[in-house]
């Protein structure tokens, strides 16, 4: 999978030039009236060692200023924050020794001068007609929008089945914790399921931000499939991590980015990552539960009563009791959570019950 933060600046570059932007109509005028350009965005002293000849135009950034202005073969410079332009008609000398893949003079250059001063650079091929975004490393060429709706509905059609599987992976773990029954496998197998979806999430954002303002209806089907599945995966992992500490899970969300599709079903990656040994992938013994992700569904408890009711042994328990507004409607929830929690709660009530500020309170 690629790494997160090359997928950020490909997602922030996607939202730069976004269907409904001033800069995307410019490139559309462009592409529209098959002149080609090469634009870089941002003016740095790495920029200015690469350019040479042109004029300063110094100007209000306007669609129509662009598309007259790449009638001539220079390149076009603008400013960082895309609202002027700052020189036309320019030729770009990027260092000859930087490797490209390129054939094209207009494309090779775009990617050498992108690879050598990391701005953005964008390539609009006069005969193909393809917009090319090139940064440092990166290079993204734009897709029709057309196809790109297509593709996005695939997925959030994906997306629809893989959260039914998933929704359903957490229903059989709930009830296995009730029994207390729940093994490291069927913990590894809904771990899966849940980076399964949020892989798919990231690909829907990808075509969202692409899309501009015509995603609009996308990123709504997307906010309501997954819902709260991210939340509810960092309450799993602190179920199951050895160390349950915020920088420990932290460490866990991004360890399964990285993973490959492969590796990623592969059962002794994710048991590594949550501190296990790897023989326990394929171990039968139970394991229990924190109960941090089923008391996070009960509307009276709120999490600090989850990271303390699961210590069994700690005064801040029977303080924390006192503070209940609704003992009576707790009493009856407590019943349904997992054995180990169920008996702290048994001995939070002893604590409480042998105290006087306990004394007329119905619990």
């Amino acid at each position: 999978m690629k790494d997160s933060s090359q997928l950020d600046n490909m997602n922030e570059l996607l939202r730069l030039i976004a269907p409904g932007t001033p800069f995307r109509e410019g490139l559309e005028n462009v592409l529209r009236a098959k002149t080609g350009a090469l634009l870089v965005v941002g003016y740095s002293p790495e920029v200015m060692e690469v350019v040479d000849g042109g004029f300063s135009i110094n100007c209000d950034f306007s669609p129509n200023y662009l598309y007259e202005l790449a009638k001539m073969d220079g390149a076009i410079i603008l400013s960082e924050d895309l609202k002027r332009i700052l020189y036309a008609n320019t030729q770009l000398i990027p260092d000859s020794s930087i490797s490209s893949s390129e054939t094209g003079i207009r494309h090779r250059t775009a990617e050498r001068v992108a690879k050598q001063t990391g701005k953005l650079v964008v390539s609009i091929s006069q005969r193909r007609n393809i917009i090319t975004l090139y940064q440092g490393t990166l290079r993204y060429s734009l897709k029709e929008i057309g196809v790109i709706l297509t593709k996005a509905n695939q997925a959030i059609q994906t997306l629809e089945k893989y959260k039914a599987v998933l929704t359903q992976s957490l229903t059989n773990l709930s009830a296995s914790e009730f029994e207390e029954l729940v093994t490291i496998p069927e913990v590894v197998n809904v771990i899966q399921r849940t980076e399964m979806v949020m892989r798919i999430k990231t690909e829907i954002k990808r075509y969202i931000h692409e899309l501009g303002n015509e995603g609009r209806l996308i990123s709504m089907q997307m906010e309501e499939l997954v819902g709260t599945t991210e939340e509810e995966a960092w309450l799993l992992y602190k179920d199951y991590a050895r160390d349950d500490s915020d920088d420990k899970i932290r460490e866990i969300i991004v360890g399964l980015k990285r993973l490959s599709d492969d590796e990623l079903l592969d059962a002794h990656h994710i048991v590594r990552l949550l501190g296990y040994p790897s023989s326990a992938a394929t171990s039968e013994d139970s394991v229990a539960p924190r109960g941090f992700r089923v008391l996070n569904k009960i509307p009276a408890c709120p999490m600090l009563l989850s990271i303390i009711l699961w210590i069994n042994s700690n005064n801040c328990l029977m303080l924390l009791w006192l503070q209940l507004k609704n003992w009576t409607k707790w009493m009856v929830l407590v019943k349904f959570v997992p054995g180990p929690l169920r008996k702290a709660s048994n001995v939070c009530r002893s604590r409480c019950l042998s105290t006087d500020r306990c004394k007329g309170l119905p619990i």
